[in-house]
């Protein structure tokens, strides 16, 4: 299931010739020749047809998303923009914004600007150096200074061959600028990537903060790559050096194995030698080896995965088909009579299936209040731990400012730093304590979606005495692995009040504790605020995630009986209005039934190797 703050689907299309692995492409042409094989059967099929290009549609979107992490000043974009081939994303001597950019596979070189308020911009068919102009407007603190244009996240399509190969690469902020909440929004994001390169430089070293964050940054991806950059830089000998260094503390650290590679590169050489068309440079420039790598991790172990579930997928709506086919070809055969009292008592069955849908959907019901109230709970324990949080933040303040007409301005700085810092961790942990018991609410309700669609299906089998095949489980809690950003203005304003004259006089003591009072009274209104913003967003997603669930509970149930039901009712229908059509049919389905036999047969060798595996 998408997690609950899941704002839009990413889905990036890529050429069935780019698709990175060869057993894709033989799977492709698979559920091609599956697709066209069904259509041929007519409309009583078509139930299994959607279900096969929705399984061609997932094998030809690019699902490996690649977050580019690292320190302000490293060569983030640069690195980028070789990988690319030219200087399309912006550079800046201050510190980007908290907005990450999504690079993906296109045509042409467009730009798209998604805002807070669910606004977006689209520029299309750009010059490189006009989208780059355009990306700048929005993502840099030069021209969008601490994101006063509200944009929540950037978009560019790009016809280069890394995307096309179905990379998406991901931008991130950068970590240890002066917006330390990016690096909280960074590590919510990072769960969701297949892999991240964490870029640092040959000079100066790596740095305490990159240490740290390399720390955090472990336990949220699974595949890590080190890229130390700028290697150009260095003088004869110092490259072995630098690297000795970084392997003896990052090893330290997270325990660096010595078959990991440490990519030493320059990505300034590598732009240069793809705008040149240099083969030589881009080969010695070290961004050539470090592609090779991301490529070949892409189709050996993500484009696999994928591949084996699809395949499995494949199979098991192949063998609906077939169970289909043969459905239809008893009903022809079976006397009338026979046949029709089949019929009453399948749809005995199906009744009692529909009912059992009305009963799992009253569940539903129930789980989606009960996991509201759940919700609400968890937003008042936050607003309460907002407000004591940063009440101790006044009161550390107060406690260390020695004069008075400073204090409101310390303190209205130093909750200005601390609010985003704070509600970047609530954030995910809302996320996470509402996804986990969702999950924990679904997966029982789903258990029992499968079992009554499984008595429909065992049912038609038993009735008309033919093969079973049990499927996998159903897609409905299933990870679409959609990877999405989540930005938000933190609202951190208190309006200062100036002391009135009588203030002037009291006693140093008494001016502290009004202004405290005051200081109190503004952090209430504003832990509310920013702990409502976080709640809305909640609970928008969470009535989203139950009514996704129950349209799949209702669309499943209707395709299997449309498709079972479907197949006997047609034959029964033909059997009735025209008998001497009946045996031509007959041998009609007989020989589409060999014909799927062998389609199947190409997919069996690679379940048993995936099964030995």
């Amino acid at each position: 299931m998408e997690s609950l703050l899941a704002q839009r689907p990413w889905t990036y299309e890529i050429n069935d010739q780019d698709a990175g692995n060869p057993e894709n492409n033989n799977l492709l042409a698979i559920l091609n020749r599956l697709i066209n094989f069904v259509d041929e059967l007519g409309k009583d099929f078509s139930a299994d047809g959607k279900g096969l290009r929705e399984l061609r549609e997932r094998l030809t979107i690019g699902r490996f998303h690649l977050a580019v992490l690292g320190q302000f000043k490293r060569g983030k974009s640069a690195l980028i923009n070789a990988l690319i081939g030219e200087p399309l994303l912006p550079s800046s001597i201050l510190p980007l914004t908290s907005i990450p950019t999504f690079l993906s596979a296109g045509p042409k070189r467009l730009v798209r600007i998604l805002f807070l308020d669910g606004r977006n911009e689209e520029f299309a068919d750009l010059s490189c150096n006009k989208a780059a102009e355009t990306l700048a407007n929005y993502v840099t603190e030069e021209r969008n200074p601490e994101n006063r244009l509200a944009v929540s996240w950037a978009e560019v399509e790009h016809p280069a061959s890394l995307l096309r190969r179905g990379v998406v690469v991901i931008d991130t902020p950068g970590i240890g600028s002066t917006f330390r909440h990016n690096t909280e929004a960074t590590l919510a994001f990072l769960s969701q990537c297949d892999a991240a390169l964490f870029v640092v430089s040959a000079d100066p070293p790596i740095t305490d903060v990159e240490l740290d964050f390399l720390k955090a940054v472990q336990a949220k991806v699974s595949r890590l790559f080190f890229v130390m950059n700028k290697i150009d830089y260095l003088h004869a000998g110092e490259e072995n050096l630098a690297i000795d260094f970084f392997r003896t503390v990052v090893g330290d650290l997270v325990g660096l194995d010595n078959n990991d590679p440490v990519f030493c590169l320059s990505a300034r050489q590598g732009l240069q030698a793809k705008l040149n068309q240099d083969e030589a440079l881009w080969r010695t420039s070290g961004v050539a080896a470090l592609e090779t790598r991301l490529l070949n991790f892409f189709s050996r172990d993500k484009a696999r995965t994928l591949q084996s579930a699809l395949t499995r997928k494949t199979f098991d709506v192949a063998a609906d088909v077939m169970m289909h086919i043969r459905l239809q070809s008893r009903s022809l055969q079976l006397p009338l009579r026979d046949l029709e009292s089949r019929i009453q008592i399948l749809d005995a069955k199906v009744i009692e299936a529909e009912r059992e849908k009305v009963a799992i959907g009253d569940l539903l019901s129930g789980e989606r209040m009960r996991t509201m109230a759940f919700l609400e709970e968890q937003a008042e324990e936050t607003r309460q731990q907002t407000r004591s949080h940063l009440e101790g933040v006044i009161g550390d303040t107060l406690q260390r400012t020695d004069s008075p007409s400073l204090t409101e301005k310390k303190v209205q700085d130093r909750l200005a730093e601390e609010i985003p810092i704070f509600f970047e961790k609530t954030l995910r942990s809302f996320s996470d304590a509402t996804d986990e018991r969702v999950q924990a609410v679904l997966r029982p309700l789903q258990e029992r979606v499968d079992a009554l669609i499984e008595t429909v299906r065992r049912a038609a089998a038993e009735l008309f005495d033919i093969p079973y095949h049990a499927p996998d489980s159903a897609r409905a809690l299933e990870s679409t692995h959609k990877p999405y950003w989540v930005t938000y203005n933190w609202n951190s304003l208190i309006s200062p009040i100036p002391e009135g004259l009588v203030d002037r006089f009291l006693p140093a003591a008494v001016r502290y504790r009004r202004i405290r009072d005051r200081l109190l009274e503004d952090v209430a209104a504003l832990s509310l605020r920013n702990v409502e913003n976080v709640r809305w967003a909640m609970l928008r997603n969470l009535g989203d995630a139950f009514r996704r669930f129950a349209s799949a509970l209702d669309e499943r149930l209707e395709q299997t009986i449309e498709s079972t039901r479907g197949a006997i009712k047609t034959a029964h229908l033909r059997r009735k209005e025209n008998l001497q059509t009946v045996e031509t049919e007959i041998r009609r389905l007989e020989e589409k039934e060999s014909e799927l036999a062998v389609i199947e047969n190409t997919l069996a060798p690679t379940l048993v190797l995936e099964g030995e595996e």
